[in-house]
C-alpha cells in the first residue's frame, strides 16, 4: 500500500512517537506498539489504543487487517510530511520567520557550518527546480 503523502492534523508528542515506532514496524497491533515503546516511555494499553484511534481519525495511519480481536494498523503519513507540519506549527509562533529559530540554535550550538552549508544546497537545487 503506498504511503499518503497528506499532511496530517496537529500531532500531539506522544502521538508522534506513537508514528515512529509505526514507521518502523510498518504494520503493528496496539500491543505491539506499546511494548515497542522505549522502557523509559511505557504507556498504559488503553493510553496506546486511545492514541492509535485518535491518529487514526486524524488521517496518519490506517487499519489495514484483523487478526483475532486485533485490528493491525499502518502509517499512512510519511514522516516527512509529519515533521514538516510541526515545524510549520512552530514557525508560526514566530510569525512565520525562521530567524529566531535558527539564531537560537546557532547560540545554542545546535546549528553547526555543515548544516548551513547543507541548507544552502538545499535552497539552490529548489531554486534551480523553481526555474
Amino acid at each position: 500500500m503506498s504511503k499518503s503523502s497528506a499532511t496530517p492534523e496537529r500531532l500531539s508528542r506522544t502521538e508522534l512517537q506513537l508514528l515512529q515506532v509505526l514507521w518502523k514496524l510498518k504494520t503493528a497491533s496496539i500491543r505491539e506498539v506499546q511494548e515497542a515503546l522505549p522502557a523509559n516511555r511505557q504507556v498504559e494499553y488503553t493510553t496506546v489504543q486511545t492514541l492509535i484511534y485518535r491518529l487514526e481519525k486524524k488521517g496518519a495511519v490506517r487499519r489495514t487487517r484483523k487478526i483475532g480481536n486485533a485490528h493491525i494498523f499502518e502509517p499512512i503519513v510519511s514522516p516527512k510530511n509529519a515533521v514538516g507540519t510541526m515545524i510549520d506549527d512552530l514557525l508560526a509562533l514566530f510569525g512565520g520567520s525562521a530567524t529566531p529559530v535558527m539564531a537560537h540554535m546557532a547560540e545554542s550550538g545546535q546549528l553547526t557550518l555543515e548544516d548551513l552549508k547543507a541548507l544552502e544546497s538545499s535552497i539552490k537545487e529548489r531554486e534551480e527546480r523553481k526555474s
